[in-house]
C-alpha cells in the first residue's frame, strides 16, 4: 500500500495532483485548510474543491492540517511512515501583496512549513520523494535589468541574447528585490536543496511562474489568466499594474506540471532544481491575453492603468525548460496556450 502526501491538495496544483496520483494507485494524504479564502476572500476558497476530492476519490483522505504545526502534521507522518512514497509541497502563501501586509503569516507558512515537512520526511520516511513547489520569483527583480526592449504590445530580449529561448537555473538568485514572499519561497527552495545534497534524500525544487487551469480559483491578487478570465465574464474591472500591460509571462498548465512531477517521482534526484514554465510558445503580455480572452468570448474587458509596479515583479519572464527536458526527454507541454484559453472559456 503506497500514499502520497501532498498539502495544498485542494488548490490548483495540489488537486491535479491529487487526482493523477490517485489514477496511479496512490492512496492520497489531502493536507488543506482552506487558508486561501483568508489571503483572497470567500471566492477563492478551496472548500468547495475539498468536497469534491473527498466524493470523486476513493482512497482520497483530508486533513484540515495547518503545516505550520510541526505537532500536528507529525501525527500524520508517525501513523503511515514508510508507506508515504511521494510527497508533493504546494501548500502556501502565494502573493506579494499579502505577504507585505502579513509577512510573520506568509514566512511561518512558506517557510517554517517547508522545513517541517522536511525534518517529518526525513524523520519517518526518508526514502520518499519530496516535490517542492517553488516559484520563479526566488530570482527576484533580477530578470528586470536584462536588456529589454518595448514593443507595441509587449516587452521582447534581443534574439541573440543567452535568455532568448527563456530563462534558466543560471540566473542568480543573490542581490536582487525579491519581495517579501519572494524571500519566504527562497527559504523553503534553499531547505529543500539542502535535505537533497546534505541529508541525501530525494527532492525536487521546481520554480514556477503562472500555473493555470480550469479549476484556478483566481483572484486579484494571484492566477493571472484565471482571474482576467473572471474579470471579463463578470464585469469586474480589472487593474494592470505597471509597465502599461506589456509585461510577458508564460503560462503552463497544471496538467503539464504534475506530468513533470510524476518523470521525477520516477526516476529522483538528490536536491535538484528545474525552472519550469510553458515557454516562449506559450507566452503573452498582459495586453495580449486580455485581446485573446475578449476575442474568444466576444466580450470586452474594463481595465485601467495603475501607474506603479508591484514589488519585485517581472517585466519579462519566459522559462527555459532545457534541463527538466534534458533529464526526463519524455515530458512534452500538450498544452498550449490556445487550448488553456479554451478550456477556461467551457469551464467559466
Amino acid at each position: 500500500m503506497k500514499y502520497a502526501l501532498i498539502t495544498g491538495s485542494s488548490g490548483l496544483v495540489g488537486s491535479e495532483s491529487s487526482k493523477f496520483f490517485h489514477n496511479k494507485n496512490f492512496r492520497i494524504l489531502g493536507i488543506d485548510n482552506d487558508n486561501r479564502s483568508y489571503f483572497f476572500g470567500p471566492s477563492a476558497s478551496t472548500k468547495k474543491m475539498s468536497n469534491k476530492l473527498k466524493k470523486d476519490l476513493k482512497n482520497y483522505k483530508h486533513f484540515n492540517t495547518d503545516i505550520r504545526s510541526k505537532r500536528n502534521l507529525e501525527k500524520i507522518f508517525k501513523k503511515y511512515k514508510n508507506k508515504i512514497k511521494c510527497i508533493i509541497h504546494t501548500a502556501a502563501q502565494p502573493s506579494h501583496d499579502w505577504a507585505a501586509k502579513e509577512p510573520l503569516t506568509d514566512f511561518t507558512i512558506n517557510a517554517n512549513g517547508t522545513l517541517n515537512l522536511l525534518y517529518l520526511a526525513n524523520k519517518y520516511c526518508k526514502k520518499s520523494v519530496f516535490i517542492y513547489v517553488s516559484t520563479n520569483k526566488v530570482y527576484g527583480d533580477t530578470p528586470n535589468y536584462l536588456p529589454l526592449y518595448g514593443k507595441k504590445k509587449r516587452f521582447e530580449i534581443k534574439s541573440n541574447h543567452f535568455f532568448n529561448k527563456g530563462i534558466n537555473e543560471k540566473m542568480s538568485i543573490d542581490k536582487s528585490v525579491h519581495s517579501l514572499f519572494g524571500v519566504s519561497k527562497i527559504s523553503g527552495d534553499l531547505m529543500a536543496q539542502e535535505y537533497g545534497k546534505n541529508l541525501k534524500m530525494k527532492t525536487g525544487i521546481f520554480r514556477l511562474g503562472c500555473i493555470t487551469g480550469a479549476n484556478h480559483a483566481g483572484a486579484e491578487l494571484h492566477g493571472f489568466l484565471s482571474y482576467l478570465f473572471k474579470a471579463v465574464k463578470n464585469n469586474i474591472k480589472y487593474r494592470i499594474f505597471g509597465y502599461k500591460g506589456k509585461q510577458v509571462r508564460d503560462n503552463i498548465h497544471a496538467k503539464d506540471l504534475v506530468s513533470c512531477f510524476w518523470n521525477f517521482y520516477l526516476k529522483p534526484r538528490y536536491g535538484e532544481v528545474y525552472n519550469i514554465g510553458g515557454g516562449r510558445s506559450n507566452s503573452c503580455s498582459v495586453i495580449e491575453a486580455i485581446e485573446l480572452i475578449e476575442k474568444k468570448i466576444k466580450k470586452k474587458l474594463n481595465y485601467s492603468f495603475v501607474k506603479k509596479n508591484r514589488m519585485g515583479d517581472h517585466i519579462w519572464y519566459i522559462t527555459d525548460n532545457k534541463k527538466f527536458k534534458k533529464h526526463y526527454p519524455k515530458w512534452k507541454i500538450k498544452y498550449s496556450l490556445k487550448r488553456i484559453i479554451e478550456e477556461m472559456d467551457q469551464n467559466s
